[in-house]
Parts: C-alpha cells; structure tokens; sequence
C-alpha cells in the first residue's frame, strides 16, 4: 500500500497518464550468454588479494569479481546491498557484509557506467555505453536476495548518466545523442524525450523537491525543465559571456531546490537561481584549465534551509567549500591527485563529508573545520565512484583497478 501510494503522489506532482507520449517496444529479455559470462562466476577470493597486493588496506570488505575497471556503484536505500557495474560489461548485486554475489546483471554489450536504486529500494537499472538501460525488480517481500528481470529501455545512443526520481518510479537518463530522456516504471512507458541541448548531455538530476530536472551538456548549455513539458522552463548557454564554462561537467541542486551550482572544463564554477533563471555569482578557487569533477551541498546548520555550505571537487585535487550566505571561500581540502566523487553523509553526521580520488584514496573530512577525518586505503589505482550506505556508516567504491571496497566512514574507536 505504501508503494502505491508514493506512486500516485509522484503522479500527482507532474505525470498523468495521458501526459505519456510513447511507449517502448518491448523486444523480450534476452538470455544469457553462459558462455561468455561463466568466467565472472569464480569464487570471491582473498579479500586481502581482491583489493591490495601491497601497501596500507583498511578496507573491511572487498568485491574483486569484476573483470576490469568498475565505473559505478550504489548503496541499496535501506539494505546493505550495493550495485555495480563495470568496463567488462556486467552488473553485480552484492552484499557488502561478506561479499556474495546476489544477482549477476547481464544483457549490457558495452560497459556499464551507471547504477542505480529507485527511491525505495524495490528496482535497480543498469545503464551502458550501449544505449541501453536494464531494470531488475525484486521478487516477494522476505528479503531482497531475489530479483527478476524487469525490461529493457532503450532510445539514447550512448547512456552518460542516469538518475532515479526522489520519490517515485521516474527514471531520467542524458545520452551522448544531445537528448534527455525520462522513463515511468515498472510500465517503462516513455514519458518525455526532451530535445534542447547541442552537446552531450553529461550530468543532470532530479531538483529535491522532484518538480523540475536540471540538465547540462558538453556544448555549456544549462537548462531546467517543467517535466510535462519539452519546452524549457528557462536556458542558459556559453553565448552569454558570463557563463562560457567550456562545457559542463558536474551540477549539483540546494535541499531547497532554488540554487543550482554548474563547474565547468575549464575550471569555473557558477551559482544560478532556479527561481529567476539567472547567474547569481561566479566562484573561482580552482586552478585554471582543471574541470570541475564534482558538486556537493552540505547542511551545517541540521535545518534544511538557509544558503548552506557546497563543496566543489577538480582535477586540480582541491575541494574547495564554500559559503553560500557570503559567496566566500570557507575553507580548501587537497588530494595529490583529481577529485573524482564528493558525499555527504546523512544527519546528524552531515558535517561529515567524504571525497574519492585518482589518488587512490578517500578521505572523510569535518566540513565545520576542515579537519581530516579518515584516510581510506586499499585500492592500487583511482578511485572512481563510491557510495554511501546504512545511514552513512559504510562507502563503498568504484575502482580502476577492478575492485569495489567497503570501509567504514569514521574512526573504530568513534
């Protein structure tokens, strides 16, 4: 009845059923190809061996199963599950208390470099350089060690990233192709293709409140979008001076959806207010020339308004944090190599914040001072992904080096 219900209240934020303007062809689930797919079956191995041949590990769970670089991991909402899916084509559920595999995810013909849970836990899609976006759903209500092929979406050319709705069965994907795209499950019902940018649509998201998308491409075009409709709620594009970012690599949205903050390729970083479709302010802490990798809000003040604090992640290996009353730089955390992921953990630990790195680390860090929290050892090449998990007290990562690690956010003796 839950479900249910949270489905008709996403329903009644924006989507009717005559709102749907097409439905995907259903081409039948394919079957596996054991012959292809049996060599990632192996045993789960020697954590020590799985995720560090040499040097410090603090990791206390390794998933070594596949085969080259993972390029995406998510933290089940609820239940110490993770997906992930990687450089050989496949998806894995595990479980990141021993690491058993639970579900291998098959069907991908090219890598798979997005992953995902809906909002309450119940599908996981997959999506690959193929164009194709793979559903699971789970199966009784026991556990959640049985999943069931779903459906295939298909449309973009190339799946750059994908993000589930807040608070409903509404999938949203950005293809390489310049289009958007927005899915209702379990139906996979095509609800809107939005046509409007001129580059590859590399990041977008839902805005908290689940009323508009924020969507960016690699032309610099910033656009939100009323979800019924094709037509932009308002644009922003490189062709105002103020805005040449040299493309638009990462986006993040305020908690109370009225700030986006967009970093650029070439290092730039700008406020814009959803509210008034206009550039607030530019923040400039990176170095020139390093592209803006990652953009995190965090809530020091436990309320869930006011400006807040972001913190912005490059290829320069700084994180800068910044105050949003002011616009002031509050204060800089520094890698030896790019940021390539920022999180924040849930309250009332939000002050904490955890970066990924080409490092090969992570860190944990106080935003309120800065402080190094924890240093987080055990992958041998860049990190490039993680997720956290169990109210923020596990990250689980995305290595280069073919391996997923879970540690633990914070020091044992805290």
């Amino acid at each position: 009845m839950e479900h249910a219900v949270q489905e008709d209240e996403i329903e009644e934020q924006f989507i009717t059923e005559d709102e749907v303007l097409a439905e995907v062809a259903d081409d039948g689930d394919q079957p596996m190809d054991e012959a292809e797919e049996n060599e990632a079956d192996d045993t789960l191995g020697e954590l020590a061996a799985g995720s560090s041949g040499s040097g410090e590990d603090n990791s206390v769970q390794a998933f070594p199963n596949h085969q080259s670089s993972v390029f995406a991991v998510a933290v089940h909402p609820t239940q110490p599950l993770a997906v992930s899916g990687g450089e050989d084509d496949l998806g894995y559920i595990w479980d990141i208390t021993d690491g058993e595999v639970i579900v291998k995810l098959t069907g991908h013909t090219d890598s798979v470099v997005c992953v995902g849970w809906s909002f309450d836990g119940q599908i996981v899609s997959t999506g690959g350089m193929d164009g194709k976006i793979r559903l699971w759903r789970r199966v009784g209500q026991e556990d959640y060690r049985t999943w069931e092929f779903l459906t295939e979406l298909q449309g973009p050319d190339e799946v750059l990233f994908m993000k589930w709705h807040p608070k409903g069965n509404v999938l949203l994907a950005g293809s390489n192709d310049t289009t958007l795209w927005l899915w209702q499950l379990p139906s996979g019902n095509t609800m809107q293709v939005f046509a409007g940018h001129t580059g590859p649509v590399q990041c977008g998201t839902f805005t908290p409140d689940g009323k508009r998308i924020v969507s960016a491409c690699g032309d610099g075009t910033l656009i939100l979008w009323d979800p019924r409709s094709p037509t932009p709620v308002f644009k922003l594009t490189a062709e105002d001076a103020r805005f040449d970012l040299d493309g638009i690599t990462s986006l993040g949205v305020n908690p109370s959806s009225t700030l986006a903050i967009v970093g650029g390729a070439a290092g730039g970083v700008r406020v814009v207010s959803l509210t008034k479709g206009e550039i607030v302010t530019a923040l400039g802490g990176h170095t020139a020339g390093e592209s803006i990798e990652a953009v995190e809000f965090i809530d020091l003040t436990n309320t869930g308004s006011g400006p807040g604090v972001v913190a912005t992640g490059a290829t320069d290996g700084k994180i800068c944090l910044w105050d949003l009353a002011t616009m002031r730089l509050r204060s800089t955390l520094e890698h030896s190599d790019a940021i390539t992921t920022i999180l924040t953990l849930p309250a009332p630990k939000n002050h904490l914040i955890v970066s990924g790195s080409a490092d090969k680390t992570l860190r944990t860090w106080d935003a309120r001072t800065g402080a190094l929290v924890k240093e987080h050892k055990g992958h041998q090449g860049p990190v490039l992904g993680a997720s956290l998990g169990l109210d923020g007290s596990v990250i689980v990562t995305a290595g280069d080096d073919g391996v997923s690690l879970v540690f633990t956010t914070e020091p044992e003796e805290e």
